[in-house]
């Protein structure tokens, strides 16, 4: 289902491959899901939802950054390693605010703004899912980044 490259139509757009458009769009899903959590929690929220510019509006900019990156990918104008930088910042950027003594919205402003402690349980396993994918797609991307390195020397 998945090819670990692109050979097959005889070009190889700069390491970017099937299995990294699949957990580009998996971490997509989940970041998605993870604002739609915010909205319905109603915390940590912002603009375009209340008149205040917070941290929850500037991630929403990353949503451009992934069609532009898509599109530039596609054109073949950037490659493994524009997906390396912008996963690995989004990465880090989800855990610092989440987790850690930094944390700005730690576990627990997930889970307890549900009246049911089973509902916040699941946006915090999501949460965690979203963790998880974009550490499988920031790890593959180095791993792709690397192979095209060694392969073009």
């Amino acid at each position: 289902m998945f090819s670990s490259s692109n050979e097959s139509s005889g070009r190889r757009p700069r390491g970017v491959d099937t299995r990294l458009y699949f957990l580009i769009g998996l971490g997509t899903i989940f970041g998605i899901g993870h604002h739609i959590d915010h909205v319905v929690r109603g915390n940590h929220v912002g603009w375009p939802l209340i008149p205040e510019v917070t941290v929850f509006t500037y991630t929403l900019i990353i949503y451009p950054i992934i069609v532009v990156g898509i599109y530039l990918t596609v054109t073949e104008r950037v490659g493994v390693r524009y997906w390396t930088i912008v996963l690995g910042g989004i990465l880090f950027a989800v855990v610092i605010t989440h987790f850690g003594p930094w944390a700005t919205e730690p576990p627990q402003d997930v889970i307890e703004p549900y009246e049911s402690v089973y509902v916040g349980y699941v946006a915090f396993g999501w949460l965690l899912t979203f963790v998880i994918s974009l550490t499988a797609a920031t790890t593959y991307s180095i791993h792709r980044w690397i192979l095209v390195r060694n392969t073009s020397s």
